[in-house]
């Protein structure tokens, strides 16, 4: 069965090849599709992806409800295009000589995305709409391990390591900011107010470890975490881990053909 080409695409690509429909004459639109996905991309930086919705959108550019439709089909669409968006505003910053710089760059650029931008959280794991912004990420992504000896599945499975990892910090450290919102305390001091309670609904049951380390990690980290801290660690490692993997492959150097 024939299919659609998705509406998403030629949105994506409109810079370079304009949809057909941009060609014919006719009643010039007040806004542009940019205008439309910036003022999307601030209401979801300053209220979240929940507060996204057609309506309000509309309401935020002055337009009808139904008015918004004649620029994007729908809400996911115009997500996509978010996405797409923040992505090529970044200016990549050039490859590092060294190895572990370029694989610790790919991780930072992707946090410092979602710090600006924590609703990327929520859309990771869509469908992946390939725009100019994400492909030009993408390309500047495997430009860190191109030749180093990693086959192309092994390129796109480190990028995925790394990029995934760094989501995953960004996560923790949303969660950490969300907690704090909701109970009014940091962590330093919901911990200060609650450890006497701890200690007694805790009591009669030892944890020695758990009270050693517990204890070394809260006077190091004021704080029941640190995201930074196991950021570095972390990225530390599975740098650590893709040098030897590279190293192994040097010394046995590529698996039999056939």
């Amino acid at each position: 069965m024939t299919r659609d080409p998705d509406p998403s695409l030629a949105l994506l690509w409109r810079h370079v090849t304009p949809p057909d429909d941009a060609r014919r004459p006719g009643r010039r639109q007040r806004l542009s599709v940019d205008e439309v996905v910036d003022a999307a991309v601030a209401l979801a930086d300053g209220a979240g992806l929940e507060a996204l919705t057609m309506r309000r959108l509309a309401q935020e550019l002055g337009l009808g409800a139904m008015s918004l439709y004649t620029y994007v089909p729908g809400r996911n669409e115009l997500i996509v295009l978010m996405v797409d968006r923040v992505l090529g505003r970044r200016a990549l910053p050039p490859m590092p000589e060294d190895l572990r710089e370029r694989l610790r760059l790919i991780a930072q650029v992707h946090l410092d995305d979602c710090r600006a931008h924590p609703w990327l959280l929520d859309v990771e794991g869509m469908r992946a709409w390939l725009g100019p912004g994400a492909a030009d990420r993408y390309e500047w992504q495997l430009s860190a391990v191109e030749g180093v000896g990693l086959t192309d599945i092994e390129m796109d499975q480190t990028v995925a390591l790394l990029v995934s990892f760094a989501g995953n910090t960004a996560r923790s450290e949303q969660r950490a900011r969300l907690a704090e919102r909701e109970s009014g305390m940091s962590e330093l001091e919901w911990w200060e107010a609650n450890a006497e309670e701890l200690g007694r609904v805790m009591g009669g049951r030892e944890y020695p470890l758990a009270s050693r380390v517990g204890q070394a990690a809260g006077e190091a980290y004021q704080a029941a975490s640190d995201p930074a801290r196991e950021l570095e660690f972390g990225l530390d490692r599975i740098i650590d881990g893709l040098m030897v993997y590279l190293e192994a492959k040097e010394r046995t150097g590529p698996p039999p053909a056939g």
